[in-house]
């Protein structure tokens, strides 16, 4: 009996070591099928990254390596031969110099003036004011950049443009041009109608950026007799470094990608004086039917903000503040 119940306590030892090891089999099986489920919906998404964004990119660089016709389909292999064109037209660097010029202008705005208004309108006491202040700026952001290039068209028309209307009215005629038709002035009346439309929204991005620093701090600055602007440059400005950082990438990438706007006010004139990488690439390709010229421009354009891109995200990363 005693053998006989030993045999019977062994053999339900040994079920149950199977029973558990069994299950633990079991629950593999499962997590390695939830991890094999998970990651097709990650490469459904790696699929079209890749397709739509890297793919692209890739055949632009190629090319840019030939002289394409995109109404024939015909072909020829010219080497490096579109970016030693592109070092010699003139037109590439005086629309490089109005990119660069977008981008500073709109820096300075969009940037550094939407981060001084932000303080400002987070700083007033009625939280009534503040919306209002907020809702009035972010109007023009949310008017599209075709109507808002219309519309200072208009403005800027020298027979009907209230711009010029204004400035004669207050003794600035002596200072009245022909805003749109002028090489010397075309490419900053766009800038401006860019500002006035971006800065807004800007604006609103620090004013939220201002709002997730603790009041706490500000309690504190006000209890010791710090000011509103020392409060802006010492307190303000450190905790919203991020933000910053973001918006000058944001802001610079985004004036290397300009088109709309001058495409709707200028088309590129006059004499080309208002080109810009974008619309330059545009001209050559479509226009002129040089694809791989057009293809090479808007490589260059890519290297530029890559770079550009990956600097600026190095030195935010270096000064991160936290609290």
């Amino acid at each position: 009996m005693k053998a006989a119940g030993s045999r019977a306590i062994g053999k339900g030892a040994g079920v149950g070591r199977t029973d558990a090891s069994t299950g633990r089999l079991r629950g593999r099986a499962r997590e390695a099928f939830r991890q094999c489920f998970s990651f097709r919906w990650v490469a459904a998404a790696v699929i079209v990254l890749v397709w739509f964004v890297y793919f692209p990119i890739v055949d632009n660089f190629i090319i840019s390596t030939t002289r394409s016709d995109i109404y024939t389909g015909d072909v020829s292999y010219v080497g490096l031969g579109n970016y030693s064109r592109l070092l010699h037209d003139k037109v590439v660097w005086s629309a490089l110099w109005n990119n660069c010029a977008y981008a500073v202008i709109s820096v300075i705005f969009q940037v550094f003036g939407a981060f001084i208004l932000a303080g400002i309108i987070e700083s007033l006491r009625s939280d009534f004011w503040r919306r209002f202040w907020r809702a009035l700026y972010f109007v023009p952001s949310a008017i599209s950049l075709t109507v808002t290039g219309l519309l200072f068209y208009f403005i800027y028309q020298p027979q009907i443009g209230i711009l010029d209307a204004v400035m004669r009215a207050t003794g600035l005629g002596a200072l009245i041009q022909p805003w749109l038709g002028s090489e010397h002035t075309a490419i900053y009346a766009i800038i401006a109608m860019s500002q006035w439309q971006g800065f807004g929204y800007s604006t609103l991005l620090f004013a939220v950026a201002i709002q997730k620093i603790p009041g706490e701090i500000f309690d504190a600055a006000r209890i010791d007799g710090i000011g509103p602007i020392r409060r802006i440059i010492s307190i303000t400005w450190p905790l919203t470094r991020e933000m910053t950082g973001l918006m000058i990438l944001v802001t610079i990438t985004g004036a290397f990608q300009v088109f709309n706007e001058v495409m709707v006010m200028t088309g590129g004139g006059p004499n080309n004086a208002s080109q810009v990488l974008g619309t330059w690439v545009y001209q050559q390709g479509f226009i002129q039917d040089d694809f791989g010229y057009g293809a090479a421009i808007a490589s260059v354009v890519f290297v530029a903000t890559m770079l550009t891109g990956a600097a600026h995200l190095w030195y935010t990363k270096r000064g991160r503040v936290s609290w």
